[in-house]
């Protein structure tokens, strides 16, 4: 189903925990459409640009759309997990359990006319795009009912009519071809901005820099989101870069820091970032997150962090006990109808695994298609020239 709209001695501290009990300015509804403000869960950082109002805007149904879709995105990372532990998900795997806020608050204030762009961990945003389960679980089994067919994997989810332009496993290529896709947008004058993703690992890339720059002078309406869930692979982002405050890296492009943990924040931000890109050209957003798994399936993620940090995390900032206790507050939903939409979530997800499951395996010919523009394909000949040896289509 696609989601709804709407200990080692190299530890150092990150950022300070801030805690997930929501602040409250209007408490009473008495319908899904009667209007709710919240306010962030910390004030916004700016760089070079005035700061958005903490105060957030939101209603019944959009807090229930966000607890359920973030529900079930880290229920379908959580099956991801188990799938590849019993070897029905091989290679490179990347989880985004945690990080939920930041697919589904990005996804609140934009529409399927703009474009996102993204790295490897990119399962979530893939679902946010208008994907669903079996589409995901086929994929990363590498079946054909995947969106890729089965043959892009983990790390390569896509899907252009609902502009998720992927999913790019080189770290930090995805920038520059965001950038292009806000200068096709600008070119087309079709008032649609582009949100280019990518983790404080890839913060520190050449390519990003170029890009920055031309989609600045041009004035392009390119949105860079740098994830920052603190740790590139397994290095702390204190011993990766002289200044990980990610948000000034564009000097002359403005810049905001985040609470990446809190839905409402990313939403406020990244519908001020749209107006400001059309307008104004490139912005940078650092959404402060943070990953509950490893980098990817072959890193524990404990050997870098202690287990109260992480665990100190869960506790105070996730994103989606943040929703829960709103929902509670607000007496929009009971504890057990938020139980009883976990357990639907967990259903859905178990469902789509089955059906993913019954999906056959690409025939050994697709090795083949997908190489070449169609019509465009090549001979391929033996050693000496003269023996045809196969034809790509």
């Amino acid at each position: 189903m696609a989601l709804s709209r709407s200990g080692s001695n190299l530890l150092k501290p990150i950022s300070p925990f801030f805690s997930c009990a929501p602040s409250i300015l209007s408490r009473s509804i008495s319908s899904s459409n009667d209007s709710i403000t919240v306010e962030t869960s910390i004030p916004f950082t700016a760089h070079n640009c005035e700061p958005p109002s903490r105060s957030v805007t939101t209603s019944a149904a959009e807090l229930r759309s966000f607890f359920r879709d973030m529900a079930l995105m880290r229920r379908m990372e959580i099956a991801a997990d188990s799938l590849y532990k019993a070897k029905l998900i091989r290679g490179f795997c990347h989880l985004y359990d945690g990080q939920e806020a930041v697919a589904v608050g990005m996804e609140a204030a934009i529409t399927r006319k703009d474009c996102i762009i993204t790295a490897y961990r990119d399962h979530c945003t893939f679902l946010s795009r208008g994907g669903n389960l079996v589409e995901v679980f086929a994929e990363l089994m590498g079946r054909r009912a995947g969106m890729s067919n089965g043959k892009g994997g983990s790390m390569h989810f896509y899907r252009k009519e609902g502009g998720f332009y992927g999913g790019h496993g080189i770290v930090g290529a995805q920038v520059p071809l965001g950038c292009g896709l806000a200068f096709a947008q600008k070119y087309s004058k079709d008032e649609n901005v582009t949100f280019a993703m990518y983790g404080d690992g890839a913060a520190n890339q050449g390519q990003l820099f170029e890009a920055l720059n031309i989609a600045a002078l041009w004035d392009l309406p390119a949105i860079l989101v740098c994830e920052n869930n603190h740790y590139g692979m397994g290095t702390a982002e204190w011993r990766a870069a002289k200044s990980p405050a990610y948000y000034k890296r564009g000097d002359y492009v403005p810049g905001l820091k985040v609470d990446g943990m809190d839905a409402f924040a990313v939403k406020q931000a990244c519908k001020f970032a749209k107006e400001h890109a059309l307008k104004n050209g490139p912005i940078i957003l650092e959404m402060d997150t943070y990953r509950y798994h490893g980098h990817s399936m072959s890193d524990p993620g404990s050997t870098y962090r202690t287990r109260d940090e992480i665990s100190g995390v869960r506790q105070e900032r996730d994103p989606i006990e943040r929703i829960r206790k709103l929902l509670l507050s607000h007496e929009i939903s009971t504890e057990t109808e938020l139980k009883d939409i976990e357990k639907e979530v967990r259903k859905e997800v178990d469902n789509a695994i089955s059906k993913a499951k019954e999906s056959e395996m690409p025939d050994p010919s697709e090795l083949f298609t997908n190489v070449y523009v169609k019509g465009f394909g090549v001979e391929a000949y033996g050693a000496d020239r003269k023996e045809l040896r196969a034809t790509l289509p």
